[in-house]
């Protein structure tokens, strides 16, 4: 649980630094500050997926409160414009607690207000519940100010808007763009006053630092008005299309709270925060497929990301059932050995511009394997992994294709492949055209599990794919490492090797199946520890190397040019830790648990309870890109579930890096 204090509320460039985040489970979520100063176009109180996942749009922005009692009046939110700040509802604002649901209370002469505010898991809902404390009468009005767009846009005022409100025996619902969903609302005991207006230029800072425009306009259709008792609660509940009859507010936000303590529950305070976390990316895709929201704000569900957070968000806590839902939902959309890299916000046609992806697949097939040990996954996923091993081996889009050393190369130009895909305008940052490490020690791997499972299945092709691999791991020792540097090349391509030191290596030495032998293995890791370690992760370029940037700050291009090139990823911590305690055993799973205590402090400093996408190469590291990243919440909670001062659940087994698949029969 987080508690601020009057100070820290009273701090607002700290505390609006300071970003809570609930999530629907199905694409939707709200967010803001801990005193509802919107710093993004994301944020805002009922962002829904209109086909759960994709079509996000934001309907309600906030809920304007002015409380009166007795003669006196108070403006409790707080708004940030151009050169101002009005209301200044925060110097009225005494506590503010993230319990897990954010909870302010105001503090005023007369007496207290509290409000929680919960989305309702599985519905496009939320629910803000106030509770009113004094001995005076008193009486709330709340003000619905409204953004009709998508989230990722901005609203200005708009005179075809339609301003038209339907006012029912319980509901209000407002429908200006049919664009659109309606939005319900709904005040139980309250009056309805219609005087609808905009309100102008609301200032975004994020937006505004990050070189977007940062000003928009909300409309208000007019305002509730419920009188307050002591003790008894009052709620205002919003809805896309229409709130569900009898739904009693107190008891949303209580099972909402429950459910979210639940996922924590019997947790040390970093691992809770984790496994609580983890929670806010697996959602529903159509109505009864799965997938992985990349992150919040702007993500939609990427391939890649989803296949490196699938074993971290799902397997530690059991949840198998949703991991086979998310790699059938990803292995349906299998094209010539890929798996797509994108799927749109706007519900377009897949993107299959990744090489890696379906490579990461395999390795999530085989960690929900071993987890399981279920021999029916293997009939179930063996075409799967059948499938992108002869679409590589045939050759596929891009220029993905096997050499005869047994490598995969890929590239063209324009396009980005790797996980290091920025491009600013039409340079490609990092293009890596060739022979990337890691794509081999994928490859590898995933040669190696398909052999396994088609053993496994009396499948005949075990031998072919399993002499590949031997062919594999001979030319990336011959032809990647380095002697005199230490450590294994970057990317092989026909001008030779490059050797600039990044992260990309670890892969050759983490993954279930190793392609160096140990002293190799030492040697590179005493490399990347003493360049690209950090407090919170790892750095993607040396600081030795002349194309290092320490800071990710600035504009679209500048954030852009330094996203691969020094900027630290806490993801990769995974695949560090897994080589670190593979090479070093009880020591390694020291350096682990001191790491990520150490790393504990991040969980109250950006996104509350989450894990920042990135981090500045240079100290002291300031957090930057998504507020909560799927693989970075994911990796962390895989390798803390590794470590011995754990409670795993019943019936939970520990991963094990390298280790064979052992099989059962389900039920």
């Amino acid at each position: 649980m987080l508690r601020l204090g009057r100070e820290a509320l009273l701090d607002l460039e700290r505390v609006t630094r300071l970003e809570w985040l609930l999530t629907d489970g199905l694409g939707g979520y709200a967010s803001s500050t801990p005193v509802g100063i919107h710093t993004r176009r994301y944020h805002g109180l009922l962002v829904v997926a209109t086909q759960p996942r994709v079509g996000r749009v934001l309907l309600l922005s906030h809920v304007d409160e002015t409380l009166t009692i007795g003669d006196s009046r108070y403006e409790l939110s707080t708004h940030a414009y151009l050169g101002a700040v009005h209301p200044r509802g925060h110097e009225r604002a005494s506590a503010f607690v993230l319990d897990p649901l954010p909870t302010l209370t105001w503090e005023l002469p007369e007496g207290r207000l509290t409000r929680t505010i919960a989305r309702v898991h599985g519905e496009p809902g939320v629910v803000l519940l106030y509770q009113y404390e004094g001995g005076a009468p008193a009486r709330l009005e709340l003000r619905p100010l409204v953004a009709y767009r998508g989230h990722h846009a901005l609203q200005h005022e708009n005179g075809a808007l339609r301003r038209a409100v339907d006012v029912g025996p319980e509901d209000v619902v407002v429908w200006p763009d049919r664009l659109y969903p309606s939005l319900a609302l709904r005040v139980p005991g309250s009056q309805w006053r219609g005087d609808a207006y905009w309100c102008h230029s609301f200032l975004y800072e994020r937006e505004r630092e990050r070189g977007f425009d940062c000003l928009e306009d909300l409309w208000s259709p007019g305002v509730f008005e419920v009188p307050l008792r002591p003790r008894r609660p009052v709620a205002l509940l919003a809805w896309a299309h229409a709130i569900p009859p009898a739904r009693d507010a107190e008891a949303l936000v209580n099972a909402e709270r429950k459910r979210l303590r639940a996922q924590a529950d019997g947790d040390d305070k970093v691992l809770g925060a984790l496994r609580q976390a983890a929670d806010a990316f697996v959602v529903r895709r159509g109505e009864q497929g799965r997938s992985v929201i990349a992150g919040y704000h702007w993500f939609e569900d990427w391939g890649r990301d989803a296949m490196i957070a699938l074993p971290g968000l799902c397997l530690p806590s059991g949840r198998y059932e949703e991991a086979r839902l998310i790699l059938s939902e990803f292995a349906r959309h299998l094209e010539g050995g890929l798996i797509p890299n994108r799927f749109p916000d706007a519900g377009q046609p897949p993107e299959y511009n990744t090489v890696d992806a379906a490579l990461w697949m395999v390795v999530a097939i085989q960690r929900l394997i071993e987890a399981t040990r279920e021999r029916a996954l293997v009939g179930r996923f063996l075409p799967v992994v059948a499938g992108v091993l002869e679409g590589y081996g045939a050759g596929t889009r891009h220029g993905i294709r096997v050499n005869p050393d047994g490598l995969v190369t890929q590239g063209e130009p324009g396009v980005q492949l790797t996980w290091m895909d920025a491009k600013v305008g039409d340079h490609v940052v990092t293009p890596r055209y060739g022979c990337p490490i890691e794509i081999q020690a994928l490859w590898y791997n995933a040669l190696m599990i398909g052999a396994e499972l088609a053993r496994a299945a009396g499948d005949a092709r075990a031998k072919a794919w399993a002499e590949q691999a031997v062919r594999v791991k001979a030319s990336v020792v011959r032809l990647f490492w380095s002697d005199q540097a230490g450590y294994l090349a970057d990317v092989v391509a026909d001008a030779g090797p490059d050797l600039s030191l990044r992260p990309n290596q670890l892969l050759a030495i983490s993954l279930p199946h190793s392609l160096l032998p140990r002293d190799k293995a030492l040697r590179l890791i005493e490399s990347v520890r003493r360049d690209l370690l950090t407090p919170v992760g790892l750095r993607t370029l040396s600081p030795r190397d002349r194309a290092y940037r320490g800071r990710y700050a600035g504009g679209p291009d500048e954030r852009d040019s330094a996203y691969h090139q020094g900027t630290v990823w806490p993801y990769l911590m995974g695949a560090y830790f897994d080589a670190v305690i593979r090479l070093e055993g009880e020591r390694g799973k020291r350096e682990a648990a001191e790491w990520l205590l150490g790393f504990g402090g991040h969980l109250e400093e950006a996104g509350l309870g989450y894990v920042s996408e990135v981090f500045d190469g240079d100290p002291p590291h300031a957090p930057g890109g998504a507020i909560a990243q799927a693989w970075s919440v994911a990796e962390l909670l895989r390798v803390a579930h590794r470590l011995p001062h754990r409670t795993l659940s019943a019936g939970v087994r520990e991963e094990g890096v390298g280790s064979t698949l052992a099989l059962r029969d389900k039920g």
